[in-house]
Formats: structure tokens, C-alpha cells, sequence
């Protein structure tokens, strides 16, 4: 059971449809993930200043947005001071392991060896502070991107899950404080924690805890589906044929979406039949009826069967199963 539902089922009363309410929480049952980990309140009190003064900065105008999103519950501020401490951290390790190996380059190599081993420790210094910094300011996009896909995936079954209890003639709040127990149905149990949070504790009502919900979801299909629920009722429309349209619909898409896939991994598993069996295979042949014509070239072909045995064909036998694998898992 999550944080919230814990917190729900202790302190929170049984909520009244439309009712707007105060609670007042016991001294320390505040959720812990209010709390920064120490990393974080290191890097705050080194970089915190000067990641107050760059937040305005037009390159970090949506991070505010990507970390709500992304379920990342720190201030922009404190992550952009995260991010500065990160670099420094990764600048200073690079420039002390940087310097042991250009101390022992010019201590016992020469010539050759020795400007490669300067150029690699100049590398290390210098690369990974630079990729840190690149990075991580995009880190919360990807993972709102990720959560994203994991919505969509359970969309269908969610809307199922969503369109039975509106049948049975259960509320509103109340199909969203179920849904958001279901840890099947992924981030959108997530979505879904976050409304019954905004209603139950922070006393708003239904469908403003939903309009808040649909700003800040990082999945389109979630926000149209959200914007439907408000439109629906408060256009003094029925929620219950609403729902069971929309269970429908996504069962349909969810459909064709497998079925596309399906085709996707039969037209990649005969591409892999034909460059990664026949292929080499032939290769293999030709070489070899290439090494007994021509003896003066044997060593050459020699060299170019152990690359294509040794490299060539692992890789593509890696490639296609790491394919294939990441669909079946989509499909699945």
C-alpha cells in the first residue's frame, strides 16, 4: 500500500460529493516524500543560490512542468541545483583520476603511448562533467515520456476497470480512490492517487482535482480522457455511457495497436531469417570456396571469417533479439 492510501485510510474521513473540507494532520504524519535525501540537500546548500538565480533561464522554461509530470517531487530549483552539484562532483573526480594518469604517463611511457594516455586522461576529465550537465536537465522529460507510454498501455484495461464500477453506480471520487489502489494498471493507478490526494486531502472537489489532473498528466489519452469526464458533467451529461463509449474505444485501438505490432515483429523475424542466418551463411560459403581458389589470399579470408564468426554475427544475433524482445514485452 502506498504512501497516501496509508495516510487516507488513517486520517482522512469518508468524503461527501461536492463538500469542501479542512484536516488537520497529526504533528509528523506529513508524507516522507516531502523530505529531501541528503544528496539533494547537499547539493541545495552549495549550489542552491546559483541555481536561483539561472531558474528563469529560457533553456530550463518546461522544467517545472517535466518534473511534475515525470512524478519528480522536487522544486526546479532544488533539481537544478542537483544537476550543478552532479557536474562538479563528476568534474572533480575526472580532473583527480585525469591527473593520476597523466602523472603516471609522463612517469613511465614514452613516445606514442604516452600523448595517448594524456589525451585519454584530458578525456576524462573533460567528458563527463560536460555529459552530466547535458543530460540531466532532460532526464524528467524522458521519464515523463516513459510514464506516458506506461499510461497508454493501460488505458484499455483501466477504462474497463472504470466503465464496471460506473455501471454498478459508483461515484466519481469513488471510482478514482479504487482505481488508484490497483497497482496493475501502472502510473495510471498513479494519476489517479494524485486526484484522490487533491480531494480527499486537500478538500477540492471532484472536478477541479480532475482539470488538475489533466494539466499536469504527461500522456494525451489520459488528459482527452480526464477533459471528457469534466465536459460530460458538467454539460449535464450521463458519466456512465460516457465511460463505457470510451472502454470501447480503447479496447479498439488497444486492438489494432497489438495487431500492428504483431505484423512488425513477423516482418522483423524474416529480416532476421535473411541477414542474419542466410546471410552469413553465404558469406561464410564464399569465403571459404575463395580461400581453396586463390591460396595466396587464404590469410585475408582467413581474417574476414573470424571477423564475420567472431563479430559480425553475435552482433546481429544481439540486435534482433534485443528487437524482438522489447516488442514481445510491449506486446505482452
Amino acid at each position: 500500500m502506498s504512501i497516501f492510501a496509508k495516510l487516507f485510510s488513517k486520517y482522512a474521513p469518508k468524503p461527501v460529493e461536492g463538500m469542501k473540507y479542512k484536516i488537520k494532520l497529526p504533528k509528523g504524519s506529513l508524507p516522507s516524500y516531502i523530505n529531501l535525501s541528503p544528496y539533494y540537500k547537499m547539493a541545495w546548500k552549495v549550489m542552491g543560490r546559483k541555481a536561483e538565480e539561472n531558474i528563469k533561464n529560457k533553456k530550463y522554461a518546461r522544467l517545472e512542468t517535466d518534473l511534475i509530470r515525470a512524478h519528480i517531487l522536487v522544486r526546479p530549483q532544488e533539481y537544478l541545483a542537483f544537476v550543478y552539484f552532479s557536474s562538479l562532483l563528476a568534474g572533480i573526480g575526472g580532473a583527480i583520476g585525469a591527473a593520476a594518469i597523466i602523472f603516471l604517463a609522463l612517469l613511465k611511457t614514452a613516445g606514442t603511448t604516452q600523448i595517448l594516455l594524456i589525451l585519454a586522461g584530458l578525456a576524462i576529465a573533460i567528458l563527463p562533467p560536460i555529459a552530466i550537465y547535458m543530460m540531466l536537465p532532460s532526464s524528467p522529460s524522458s521519464k515523463a515520456k516513459k510514464r506516458a507510454k506506461d499510461i497508454d498501455a493501460h488505458l484499455a484495461p483501466a477504462m474497463d476497470f472504470i466503465a464496471s464500477l460506473s455501471s454498478a453506480d459508483v461515484t466519481v471520487a469513488t471510482i478514482f480512490k479504487e482505481l488508484a489502489t490497483r497497482e496493475e494498471y501502472g502510473e495510471i493507478a498513479k494519476e489517479a492517487e494524485w486526484i484522490t490526494r487533491d480531494t480527499e486531502l486537500l478538500g477540492k472537489d471532484i472536478l477541479t482535482a480532475i482539470a488538475e489532473a489533466s494539466k499536469r498528466s504527461p500522456s494525451t489519452k489520459w488528459q482527452e480522457f480526464l477533459q471528457g469526464v469534466i465536459t460530460t458533467a458538467t454539460s449535464g451529461g450521463r458519466l456512465k455511457p460516457f465511460f463505457l463509449t470510451k472502454a470501447e474505444e480503447f479496447e479498439k485501438e488497444e486492438k489494432l495497436n497489438l495487431r500492428k505490432k504483431m505484423e512488425n515483429m513477423g516482418m522483423f523475424a524474416e529480416i532476421y531469417v535473411t541477414v542474419g542466418v542466410a546471410f552469413p551463411l553465404f558469406l561464410v560459403v564464399i569465403l571459404a570456396i575463395m580461400a581453396l581458389i586463390n591460396a595466396s589470399s587464404s590469410g585475408m579470408v582467413v581474417m574476414v571469417l573470424e571477423v564475420t564468426v567472431l563479430l559480425m554475427i553475435p552482433l546481429i544475433i544481439f540486435v534482433f533479439s534485443y528487437f524482438i524482445y522489447s516488442t514481445s514485452k510491449e506486446v505482452g
